[in-house]
């Protein structure tokens, strides 16, 4: 398969567009695809891969706001964009204001001595259920301590300034204390550009369907863009999505992991045009391989071929290719090694469509969430006691 190089924004969608253009500001998107922040994948070498299928905004993988104002190494790769990235799309992770405010500065000013360009859009996380996360109080666990929410997302708009500011939201943390319709009013009365919703609590993590009609209830809520998260796994459901709920755009995560082709799916479903056939086995490999090159560029080879071990998986996913096949695949330690294992397959296996709408990634069922004692208590936090700003990216 070999994808056409496409611009990440344009400003006009297509006469036979089933959808509008996504606007945050003066940040015009289309389609109006945005791909989901996923720890430990949607870094440098992924977005890259991804943006020469189509059109949409490509954020990265969560950096915490703590480790980037600290200047913690790992927290800086996170935040790195590729040379041609545009617009350049980061999402940060803070329990306090100063954090969020500090590292809104800094990405927004950008670094002269560096080179490091300025981003272009800054999304919030409030969404991530991960234990390492919510244990601080931090992704789905803070909007229920609205004071400090709207603190933080308050200190972000307003450092800022010109730069679109988005917040990611879940419906709770569970059925009894669902935050997701305040969160949003407060978001939108801070002057953020848009509000997505991953329509499940964060008990639920990543294991019953994602309920749409909460997308279609904080849609007809607000007056911003809503983007809606959840189950998107081919171009029609994209276009359900959109029709079923009225929301605005919408946010791809675990289906494009193996298939970054999805996203030239999703942009000719939202365009009125056909979507095109599957790849066969040649093509999904060249993308494999060329995912691996990548990583290795961004990573080095040693850490970027060891990161490349959970795409493999995704990428084969149907494939009738062997355990052993891919037993070795998880020990190369160099390109030409990964190239001459690749060379003995059958390249014109077709796609299994049986695995379309298998998930890939978190499968993890409900679970209760692990949260700070006596979090529950109260809505209010108190900002004299803010919680522990521990940097913890991922989740």
């Amino acid at each position: 398969m070999a994808p056409t190089a496409t611009s990440s924004v344009a400003s006009q969608a297509p006469a036979t567009a089933v959808a509008d253009p996504l606007h945050l500001r003066g940040l015009t998107v289309w389609p109006p695809v945005v791909l989901a922040p996923m720890a430990g994948v949607t870094n440098v070498a992924f977005r890259a891969l991804c943006r020469r299928f189509g059109g949409g905004l490509y954020v990265s993988e969560m950096v915490g706001a703590r480790g980037l104002v600290e200047g913690d190494a790992r927290s800086q790769l996170k935040a790195a964009f590729g040379p041609d990235e545009q617009p350049r799309s980061i999402q940060l992770y803070a329990t306090d204001p100063a954090d969020a405010s500090a590292a809104v500065r800094r990405l927004t000013d950008g670094d002269p001595g560096t080179g490091r360009a300025p981003v272009d859009h800054l999304d919030l996380n409030f969404g991530c259920p991960a234990p390492k996360v919510t244990r601080h109080g931090g992704g789905a666990a803070l909007p229920w301590h609205t004071d400090l929410y709207a603190a933080i997302v308050d200190a972000a708009v307003t450092a800022a300034g010109a730069v679109p500011v988005t917040v990611k939201l879940r419906l709770g943390i569970d059925d009894e204390h669902l935050t997701y319709l305040e969160a949003g009013r407060i978001a939108e009365d801070l002057g953020v550009a848009a509000v997505a919703l991953h329509a499940r609590t964060a008990e639920q993590r990543y294991g019953p369907p994602a309920t749409w009609s909460h997308i279609a209830r904080l849609a007809e809520l607000l007056s911003v863009p809503v983007l809606g998260n959840g189950d998107i796994l081919e171009g029609a459901d994209a276009v359900r999505m959109l029709t079923e709920t009225g929301c605005d755009g919408v946010v791809v995560g675990r289906g494009c992991l193996g298939r970054p082709w999805l996203f030239r799916d999703l942009e000719a479903a939202l365009a009125g045009r056909p979507v095109p056939p599957a790849p066969v086995l040649g093509e999904v490999i060249e993308l494999l391989v060329e995912h691996a090159r990548l990583l290795v560029d961004h990573l080095g080879a040693e850490t970027g071929l060891r990161e490349l071990r959970k795409h493999t998986g995704w990428y084969l996913q149907g494939f009738p290719v062997g355990r052993e096949l891919r037993r070795a695949l998880n020990q190369v330690s160099s390109l030409d090694e990964l190239g001459a294992l690749l060379a003995v397959v059958d390249r014109s296996l077709p796609f299994d469509e049986a695995v379309r709408r298998q998930f890939r990634g978190h499968t993890t069922p409900p679970k209760r969430v692990v949260l700070p004692t006596g979090w529950l208590a109260t809505r209010s936090h108190g900002l004299e006691a803010s919680p522990d700003g521990v940097a913890v990216s991922g989740g």
